[in-house]
């Protein structure tokens, strides 16, 4: 596998790809950011479980992917917004709305990875990793 510039991009390719080819589940090597974000995604219904994987190395997240009935995924779009020749940070009053409040976007803050709407109830800005909806 080639080297990975930007890790955030790359877990999001890895779900959109998995989603677009409708498997049931994908392998994304793991990291703290990464498990964190993938924690927001369970919690908020776009995936339906993950598994943390022991490959000897780093580990594995296994996500399993959510699909309705007719075979449309739960993630509609999911877009990487800071990246890494363009850094994206707000302050707690410009917390971006994703879709007028039905998306969400994650946000990297001095209190950890969470949502745009915990970050706002906190009061805290931070890093736009992505949105999702």
């Amino acid at each position: 596998m080639g080297v990975v510039t930007y890790p955030v991009a790359d877990y999001l390719a890895r779900i959109r790809n998995a989603q677009a080819a409708g498997h049931r589940y994908t392998d994304i090597p793991a990291s703290r950011i990464k498990r964190a974000m993938t924690q927001i995604l369970k919690d908020k219904g776009y995936i339906r479980n993950f598994l943390n994987v022991d490959d000897g190395r780093q580990g594995l997240l296994r996500l399993f992917l959510k699909y309705d009935r007719h075979g449309n995924g739960a993630i509609v779009h999911m877009e990487c917004i800071s990246k890494p020749g363009l850094r994206v940070y707000v302050r707690a009053e410009k917390l971006p709305r994703v879709q007028n409040g039905l998306g969400i976007a994650i946000v990297s803050t001095s209190r950890g990875v969470m949502t745009d709407k915990e970050a706002r109830r906190i009061n805290v800005g931070g890093e736009v990793l992505a949105h999702v909806f």
